[in-house]
């Protein structure tokens, strides 16, 4: 390619970027407030307006043209061209802002609009009757797939993740774990603005009977208390360390709570003896990262507002 023919297609694809930036956004914005307006219906005399109108300002684009695209060496041609142009770059355009749906990475606002110039850009140049023009635009067209079809979505799912992760440790004080119990793993967690529920099952659930449900919550006193009054169906101990030990009688649900730092622990279960519990207080530690995403790899996390 000369120089000339060169610097004149480099100014035909600017001058076909630099109004579709103004144009393609214009046009969105009047669709969607038709759409709100007016329904479904409220579209089509704006869209009956509105193409026209842009292949038309897409086709005097084109004059300049004229020598270094065929199509646009005549009035007709101009017209198919700037037809071809506005759609396949609306169908661009549309795939932007489906993959922005997807909380795909697109940049500010004003990087969005000026991205909206570019799928026309990229059409135009597939009518230059230039190899290496073509090329470009060819590449720069599965740079747009590979990145709006795989490194984006990636991309906006490590950012959902990470935020999601920084929710469930706001109160990191409250996220502690103890030990399993043999047999049991945690099934559930359920993270609270004041407190952390830990649920232990059995390993083969269906199998076994079992339940111990572990309790973190902000400390509301010094240390533990006995109810007042007391219950009289369930007897109640706090012992010289301050840890109460509560037993249902009819159940023989044992309950054991302890402070742990300025936080409250409970642990208590009808199948696990006192021993089993008491372990799982003695084994409270901070939850780890592997811990929280093994959790929420197997959906066992949930959250309350």
């Amino acid at each position: 390619m000369k120089h000339g023919r060169g610097a004149l297609t480099a100014l035909h694809l600017l001058l076909v970027w630099a109004m579709m930036a103004v144009v393609a956004p214009l046009l969105g914005v009047t669709l969607l407030f038709a759409a709100w307006d007016g329904g479904a219906g409220g579209l089509v005399p704006v869209f009956a307006l509105g193409f026209p109108l842009a292949v038309g300002l897409l086709a005097t684009a084109g004059i300049p043209a004229r020598t270094v695209v065929p199509m646009c060496g005549s009035r007709r041609g101009r017209l198919g061209w700037a037809a071809l142009v506005f759609v396949l770059g609306t169908l661009g355009v549309a795939a932007g802002l489906a993959a922005y749906n997807a909380d795909v990475p697109l940049g500010s606002a004003s990087t969005r609009i000026a991205l909206t110039g570019v799928p026309y850009a990229v059409a135009a140049a597939l009518f230059v009757p230039n190899r290496w023009v073509r090329v470009g635009a060819l590449a720069a067209l599965a740079t747009a797939v590979a990145y709006g079809g795989f490194a984006g979505p990636a991309q906006a799912q490590e950012r959902r993740h990470e935020a999601q992760v920084a929710r469930y440790r706001e109160r990191p004080q409250l996220l502690y774990l103890g030990d399993a119990p043999p047999g049991m793993r945690v099934s559930h967690v359920q993270i609270e603005p004041a407190a952390f529920i830990v649920d232990y099952r059995p390993v083969r659930e269906g199998t076994e009977f079992g339940y111990v449900g572990l309790v973190v919550r902000s400390g509301l006193t010094s240390m533990p208390r006995c109810p007042e009054p007391a219950d009289e169906a369930v007897t109640c101990t706090v012992d010289g360390h301050g840890e109460m030990r509560a037993v249902r009688d009819a159940t023989r649900q044992i309950t054991l709570t302890r402070r742990h730092g300025n936080e409250e622990v409970e642990v208590s279960s009808q199948t696990l003896d006192e021993s089993g519990l008491r372990r799982i207080l003695d084994t409270l530690h901070p939850l780890s990262d592997t811990e929280l995403e093994t959790l929420m790899r197997d959906k066992a996390v949930s959250y309350a507002f």
